[in-house]
């Protein structure tokens, strides 16, 4: 076979993957991991070649391929959001706790409830992480390893993905927080903003026992 000829058939294989691609993410209501797209385009397709392929297609449109944390998905361009708002549905506010909780979780990440109390300077109720991880923004990491084994706890891709993050570096920082007004203008001087963790793991974390279910106990075992 001729260099044409090859390079005719693999323009082909390619068009095809990414119109599968294409369809996936369009069907998809929640960003997909590479993982979860390889099986549809077979063996030796490079999904993130193609991800990014598709998103350089899309770079100028009125949809864009976004990064969400580990997974992918199709969102309205930021400059034509503020046409596409969908009516607003009546949904039960997050308390102040939950905000607060929510909070240092993300930017203390993986944090034991032990240490979400420590920061906050109150006890922080079983029903406050039971909503946050009722509303996919919050999910168990591990177990740190120190006495008691507590449960770690760190958000989720479907947060990012909720707050427009592409990465949790992404997460306001003290400058942008001051300007929102959300932090006093009179702070210490040697202030900062705690990085979150970006991984699976911690050196000081273990894997989440079998008999963890994706339900934290009312006390951290």
């Amino acid at each position: 076979m001729s260099e044409l000829g090859i390079g005719g058939r693999r323009g082909e294989v390619m068009r095809r993957h990414l119109g599968i691609l294409e369809a996936l993410l369009f069907a998809s209501s929640t960003p997909l991991r590479p993982g979860e797209i390889a099986p549809y385009l077979g063996e030796g397709a490079n999904v993130e070649t193609l991800l990014l392929t598709l998103q350089a297609d899309y770079a100028d449109h009125g949809v864009n391929l976004v990064r969400r944390g580990d997974g992918w998905a199709f969102r309205t361009a930021e400059d034509l959001g503020f046409l596409l708002r969908r009516e607003e549905q009546e949904t039960r506010p997050l308390s102040r706790a939950a905000l607060e909780t929510l909070s240092i979780i993300a930017y203390h990440q993986p944090a034991t409830r032990a240490e979400i109390e420590d920061v906050r300077g109150v006890a922080t109720g079983k029903g406050t992480l039971d909503l946050l991880m009722e509303a996919g923004w919050v999910s168990m990491r591990g177990r740190r390893r120190t006495p008691g084994r507590p449960v770690t706890y760190g958000t989720t891709d479907a947060f990012l993905d909720h707050f427009g993050l592409e990465r949790l570096s992404d997460l306001p920082g003290l400058d942008e927080l001051k300007g929102a007004g959300l932090l006093s203008g009179r702070l210490p001087p040697d202030m900062q903003i705690p990085l979150p963790f970006e991984g699976d793991l911690r050196e000081d974390e273990d894997p989440l026992d079998p008999s963890d279910t994706g339900e934290h106990e009312d006390e951290e075992t």
